[in-house]
């Protein structure tokens, strides 16, 4: 499956990264860029509905999104743009991702930094801190209850929320047994790369109120926000049509009118 052959050569990614830096190193390097926590949550804790606008370059089902990918200006035209949030891949092979732009991004933006990758190992968690994010994304499809438990108080620590991501029934269930403040429901299944909005409606009816819930995407029009947002969802990412947009800041508007 898909998933796990992106998680194998995420595992040799992290060894080539921890053969330049080592796992003490890293997490000298997170405690001296430590920030207050809490950024990422309050940056998505308003009434009205938040966007996480994602830098992305490529994808294991579309392949190459943007040919002319520059990551910085896309993140500093979400931010004037109005966006909440900016979500910054970092996995190299599918996504061609890298930590160096998300570490430029969060140097020349204000607003929070979301890690998003395949985390499984607590470096990843002090890399993130160390480069500046604001918040990592955790997969419960790769992960279990003690784990996820494990890395988001670790995250804390470093001062980052998380955005805890699922993707059925079952995944949500683990994720509510953590004390998990942002829960993400993926409407791609990592297992399939079907997508389908009936993911977050089926889902959201069993996340508390007291939690953020983010939905993730094939979010592209007015209309699929408004549905989001009816279901409880209180934030929106999105990265392809972001990226395919001719026009931020027009397409970041129009989204909005809902």
């Amino acid at each position: 499956m898909i998933l796990d052959d992106i998680v194998y050569k995420r595992k040799l990614q992290l060894e080539r990264e921890k053969s330049k830096i080592s796992l003490e190193q890293m997490k000298e390097l997170a405690e001296n860029n430590k920030r207050e926590a809490g950024r990422f949550f309050n940056a998505l804790s308003g009434d009205e509905m938040s966007f996480i606008c994602e830098v992305k370059k490529a994808s294991p089902s579309k392949g190459v999104i943007s040919r002319n990918f520059k990551p910085l200006e896309n993140a500093i035209s979400y931010e004037k743009a109005g966006a909440a949030a900016i979500s910054c891949l970092t996995e190299e092979h599918y996504f061609m991702g890298s930590i160096k732009y998300l570490e430029k991004i969060a140097q020349n933006t204000s607003i929070p930094v979301l890690r998003k990758d395949f985390i499984f190992d607590v470096y990843q968690i002090y890399e993130a801190a160390a480069r500046g994010a604001g918040a990592v994304l955790l997969i419960a499809a790769i992960l279990n209850a003690e784990q996820l438990e494990k890395f988001i108080e670790t995250a804390k620590c470093v001062g980052l929320d998380c955005l805890v991501e699922v993707h059925n029934e079952e995944e949500l269930e683990n994720v509510l047994n953590t004390n998990a403040e942002i829960i993400g429901i993926n409407n791609r299944d990592l297992r399939t790369f079907e997508v389908s909005l009936d993911t977050t409606e089926r889902l959201a009816k069993f996340v508390p109120r007291e939690k953020i819930l983010v939905s993730e995407s094939g979010i592209k029009t007015a209309e699929d926000v408004k549905k989001l947002y009816d279901c409880g969802a209180r934030a929106v990412l999105i990265g392809e049509t972001m990226m395919r947009s001719g026009n931020i800041y027009d397409t970041l508007n129009s989204l909005r009118r809902f």
